[in-house]
């Protein structure tokens, strides 16, 4: 049973070795996503499973190696109480794996990645799924809103980016399952939103759990919605 979820961003700038002299631009959102992941494990979950993008669906259950090589930096994460086998985890996880690395988490550890293209109730099943996989199951859940915020966003200015990011924090930020189950893929990928699929398995994770959400962040630094919130 999901028994508490956190919602962080996974812009590789958050690791700080990436960002190098920019990295003091994102320290409120470090601190956000430091509060998420501690109240995450404050929580108590027995088994951890992060949840992000990847290019195509794989799963990490006897640990898992990450790198942000393809970033210029030689900086390698893995997740905790595994070891390196298998492939490497997607670009997403590994910010998660940092994460944990940073709250120095313990636990067992899976990794899913999930393809920006996933049918929404592929994903709101498989989430019911890694609900299930113990008794008290935590999630920590990678994903980035529009990246159209802006005129030097990545993907340029889309007037309607701000009004879905507006409603997409007020879904996160209240453990509205129903509204995450409801996202758009076809307008999320005109917008480029790379965290619909994952936000999906939260929703599917969370059906009928009774937990509550918080907001602590919601801001576009770089022309991107970046979100972090806690549900418990």
């Amino acid at each position: 049973m999901l028994v508490a979820a956190a919602v962080c961003p996974c812009p590789p700038l958050l690791v700080p070795e990436v960002a190098s002299g920019a990295a003091a631009e994102l320290d409120g959102l470090r601190a956000a996503c430091a509060a998420a992941v501690g109240e995450l494990l404050a929580a108590g979950p027995e088994l951890l499973v992060l949840v992000g993008d990847g290019p195509q669906a794989e799963v990490w259950t006897e640990g898992g190696l990450g790198s942000f090589q393809r970033f210029g930096v030689p900086r390698a994460v893995r997740l905790p109480s595994g070891g390196v086998e298998g492939p490497e985890l997607s670009p997403a996880l590994s910010v998660g794996a940092w994460l944990l690395e940073q709250a120095e988490a313990a636990l067992p550890t899976h990794a899913c990645a999930v393809p920006a293209d996933a049918p929404a109730d592929r994903m709101l099943g498989l989430g019911q799924g890694l609900a299930g996989l113990a008794d008290r199951v935590g999630l920590l859940v990678l994903g980035d809103g529009s990246a159209r915020r802006s005129l030097k966003a990545p993907g340029y200015l889309d007037e309607r980016a701000e009004d879905f990011d507006a409603e997409l924090a007020r879904a996160l930020g209240s453990a509205d399952t129903e509204a995450l189950a409801a996202l758009d893929p076809g307008l999320c990928a005109e917008l480029l939103v790379a965290g619909r699929a994952p936000w999906q398995v939260l929703a599917g994770a969370a059906r009928g759990t009774g937990l509550g959400g918080r907001l602590r962040y919601a801001e576009a630094p770089y022309g991107v919605g970046y979100f972090v919130a806690s549900w418990s």
